[in-house]
């Protein structure tokens, strides 16, 4: 999914999008990494049948993003 599709389907609540700015901050993530994340993000908000993206969505990307950078 090309940027401006995120933009348009993975748009996060503002309390989700601080976290993921913040969270970009401390971690040193790219724009890459920061559109992976609202595209899981967005999979776990679908999974979950909710239609926004809460800092709790963001919050288990951010984990499974970690995670990966750990064992990966």
């Amino acid at each position: 999914m090309p940027p401006k599709l995120v933009k348009q389907h993975c748009a996060p609540s503002p309390e989700a999008q601080r976290l993921l700015e913040v969270a970009m901050e401390r971690l040193g993530l790219s724009a890459r990494a920061y559109h992976r994340i609202l595209k899981i993000a967005r999979t776990i908000a679908d999974l979950e049948g909710q239609g926004a993206i809460t800092s709790a969505h963001v919050a288990e990307a951010i984990q499974y993003r970690t995670m990966d950078r750990k064992f990966g």
